[in-house]
């Protein structure tokens, strides 16, 4: 099912079953998104992100940042990463995303793909230190990309553009059910900045 011509409706679940996803749109205005984007380029402490696969080490174009409420330690790609204290931006945004929502977040992994050319293969967000079925809240930045979600049984997907500026969550039981992916694509050639606002299980 594709949703490129997607009235925003946070109300409407976009998936058919076994998962809520909420597509609020833009949820700043141009100017905002675009002042957001420039200064998370600038601020961020991006890095290559590296994922250990079959034994060796791989390092990405794609680079990654995390930040949160202090340095939980977290763990995927079997590659430990630790947050960073939140810069000021990224508290603005988690208190508008929170407001949108009646969601609350206490970390935040950020992503940035330099052109079309990087993306995100077929993945679920089912590491054991998040919230189950808790709520993800993505932002995106910078440009318009394709967003797809693939259900593991059947096969069936959703697909739809994230906008600049733009709040999407994921919660309930799509992380059980469902594949999210960001595909490469060869009409793009300028950089995204995607935020994934999320809770971690702090184990006392």
């Amino acid at each position: 099912m594709q949703l490129f011509d997607l009235d925003a409706d946070p109300k409407q679940n976009l998936l058919p079953y076994q998962g809520s996803v909420h597509y609020y749109g833009k949820i700043l205005t141009e100017a905002e998104a675009n002042s957001y984007f420039e200064n998370l380029l600038t601020n961020i402490a991006w890095q290559h992100d590296q994922a250990i696969i079959f034994g060796k080490t791989i390092t990405t174009k794609r680079k990654v940042a995390w930040y949160g409420d202090h340095a939980f330690e977290y763990t995927y790609s079997n590659i430990k990463k630790y947050a960073l204290p939140w810069t000021p931006a990224l508290l603005a945004l988690k208190k508008l995303v929170e407001a949108k929502t009646g969601e609350t977040f206490n970390s935040c992994l950020l992503n940035l793909y330099h052109s079309g050319d990087e993306g995100m293969a077929w993945h679920s967000d089912g590491e054991t230190d998040l919230k189950k079925d808790g709520a993800i809240a993505s932002v995106s930045f910078g440009a318009e990309r394709k967003f797809a979600f693939k259900h593991k049984q059947s096969k069936e997907k959703v697909e739809l553009f994230l906008e600049h500026g733009s709040l999407l969550v994921m919660k309930d039981t799509t992380q059980s059910y469902w594949l999210h992916r960001l595909p490469p694509t060869k009409k793009v050639h300028t950089a995204r900045i995607n935020l994934t606002f999320r809770t971690i299980v702090e184990v006392l």
